[in-house]
């Protein structure tokens, strides 16, 4: 399952990026998650990431594991390929 999360970097951890992104990349993996892409954003989010989630709850559990880390915030969005988008509007006519 495809996600796209927006996040922000905490003021305290901003300076520490090697740390912060070794200690998301282990969590990640260990809860099946592959970070596809990654992107370092101005404005209203400082990353922008792909990623693919074995299931929402696994995608549930690194968001809210990167906040009590203190690391920052981040809105996960569930991506759909456009195959599914296309399947979708078919089933809602």
């Amino acid at each position: 399952m495809k996600f796209v999360l927006l996040g922000s970097i905490s003021k305290e951890w901003s300076a520490k990026h090697a740390r912060r992104t070794a200690l998301a990349r282990a969590k990640a993996k260990q809860l099946g998650i592959k970070i596809e892409s990654i992107y370092y954003t101005q404005g209203a989010y400082d990353f922008v990431d792909v990623a693919d989630a074995p299931t929402a709850e696994a995608m549930l559990a690194f968001s809210v594991w990167y906040a009590n880390k203190g690391l920052g915030r981040m809105q996960t969005m569930p991506a759909f390929p456009e195959k599914s988008f296309v399947a979708a509007t078919k089933k809602a006519k």
